[in-house]
């Protein structure tokens, strides 16, 4: 498995990286076999307070384990992000065994693409915004097909705060969402 450690504005020495191999590597291939790399970024909290870790992981079937932690010691920050993903991983499996159970086990595998935009707001709140907003990014992403229980299972383990998948018992796009009190949302078409 390749871990790639850097750091913004961090020195990332050799303890650090030994640390983060020894514990990242063992923990991600517990659970697939397969994995191939993770990303491990270290920086500067907000006014020197600390260090922040942060964890992208893309393991398999377009599954990515992400997680941020802060503390004032970088190891500190590793770890509570390794505890996250590790909290990620234990989840995903249990629902993948229970799944199993069911007979079920929807697959989690991309199906069709899709593109997204980002805009930039306007300047300032006085000014009107443009009519044609400049575009910021622009990416190809997969959309999984999946039940809404597995949706919501990807939106845990991508740490997004929404996901659009194509469900498998209707066959229809729906999409799951984090609303502000925690709790999940789903957004399902209505029929014509």
């Amino acid at each position: 498995m390749d871990i790639r450690v850097s750091g913004h504005q961090v020195e990332t020495g050799a303890a650090l990286q030994n640390h983060v191999s020894d514990r990242l590597e063992p923990m991600i291939t517990r659970y697939f076999n397969r994995a191939s790399a993770a990303n491990v970024t270290f920086g500067k909290g907000p006014h020197d307070n600390g260090f922040t870790c942060d964890i992208i992981a893309p393991v398999v079937n377009g599954v990515v384990l992400k997680a941020s932690n802060k503390a004032f010691e970088a190891q500190v920050a590793f770890d509570g992000a390794a505890d996250k993903i590790e909290r990620q991983l234990k989840r995903y499996k249990s629902r993948l065994r229970d799944r199993k159970g069911e007979g079920g086990g929807a697959s989690a595998e991309p199906e069709d693409g899709a593109a997204y935009t980002v805009f930039a707001p306007p300047a300032s709140e006085d000014e009107p915004a443009p009519e044609h907003p400049p575009v910021v990014a622009e990416t190809r992403v997969d959309i999984p097909s999946a039940s809404v229980s597995d949706a919501v299972m990807m939106l845990d383990l991508r740490n997004t705060t929404a996901l659009m998948f194509r469900n498998t018992g209707t066959g229809a796009y729906n999409m799951v969402y984090r609303r502000d009190d925690g709790t999940i949302g789903w957004v399902e078409p209505r029929d014509r």
